[in-house]
């Protein structure tokens, strides 16, 4: 399996950056070939973080792209700063 970790600072409206990610992005996530799970979690202070879990490096990466470009035309005014990502495989799992 493999994951990608987004980490977005300076989320400007949490509730409604949730709410956009719930009804547009995840639908995205689902569809991505060897989709395993999704999680879009606040952290507060203005940080949020999403994580994927696909069964393989080519789901992991093209949510990597697909969230890029849901981000710049969705979300642009909630999230203004590009996210930290890091993206890898799943060495241990519970």
């Amino acid at each position: 399996m493999y994951a990608a970790v987004r980490r977005y600072e300076g989320v400007t409206d949490a509730a409604e950056a949730a709410r956009l990610v719930n009804e547009g992005f995840v639908p995205l996530m689902q569809q991505v070939s060897g989709f395993v799970a999704y999680y879009w979690i606040d952290a507060g202070d203005g940080v949020m973080v999403s994580t994927s879990v696909f069964r393989d490096r080519a789901g992991a990466d093209e949510s990597i792209a697909k969230a890029a470009d849901f981000v710049r035309d969705n979300l642009a005014a909630l999230l203004p700063n590009p996210p930290q990502v890091v993206a890898g495989e799943v060495v241990a799992s519970a």
